[in-house]
């Protein structure tokens, strides 16, 4: 059996995918903001070397590398 496409039914198929994409683009999520074990545990270990004073300012460290 030989199914007619029309134009009107193209145009209507076309129409309902190009919504589900919009859909899926508005409803996805972005991979890069979530964290992996690790990342949170050197997130988390960075955070405490800052306030126990072991990293120093961007500007001293340029000063130091004579940048």
């Amino acid at each position: 059996m030989v199914e007619t496409i029309t134009i009107n039914k193209l145009y209507n198929e076309l129409k309902e995918l190009k919504e589900n994409v919009v859909f899926i683009k508005k409803h996805m999520f972005d991979p890069d903001t979530i964290l992996t074990t690790e990342e949170e545990r050197r997130f988390e270990q960075s955070l405490e070397e800052i306030k126990t004073g072991k990293t120093k300012p961007l500007a001293d460290l340029k000063k130091e590398l004579g940048l």
